[in-house]
């Protein structure tokens, strides 16, 4: 379970000021807040013509994505996608509570980061989302 630190309650106490929808999957990857909501709200979140996600992002300085949240390791693929757009990979595997991601060079270099700072995030966000480790190759 992640730990929730003062920061990020301001940021999901601002979603939900904005939108009148409430998430408590809130986190940070390579300079952009995601806000994970139910399926059925990311309209509402992201409001018409993406009001409050510009409202938010003005207000914070930062840019902000509001992606459905996952519910099972079946869907961790949709939404590690979500999280890394633009980089593609080729392929996903979930093996003894693992999940490897098949990456390519181009890919692999984009995912892992200077100083490995994005492989440290989508470390974070994995463990804390599905309980598994991440490996990417």
């Amino acid at each position: 379970m992640a730990i929730i630190d003062l920061q990020t309650i301001r940021y999901i106490n601002l979603l939900d000021g904005v939108s009148k929808v409430k998430t408590r999957k809130c986190f940070t990857y390579n300079n952009v807040i995601f806000f994970a909501v139910e399926k059925n709200l990311v309209s509402k979140a992201i409001g018409p013509n993406a009001m409050n996600v510009r409202r938010i992002s003005e207000q914070l300085g930062k840019r902000i994505k509001v992606i459905a949240e996952s519910e099972s390791t079946n869907e961790a693929e949709r939404f590690i996608s979500d999280i890394i757009e633009p980089v593609q990979f080729k392929e996903i595997n979930i093996e003894d509570k693992t999940i490897i991601i098949n990456a390519g060079s181009q890919s692999k270099a984009a995912l892992i980061g200077r100083n490995r700072r994005r492989e440290a995030e989508l470390k974070q966000i994995i463990m804390d989302n599905f309980g598994m480790e991440l490996k990417i190759i």
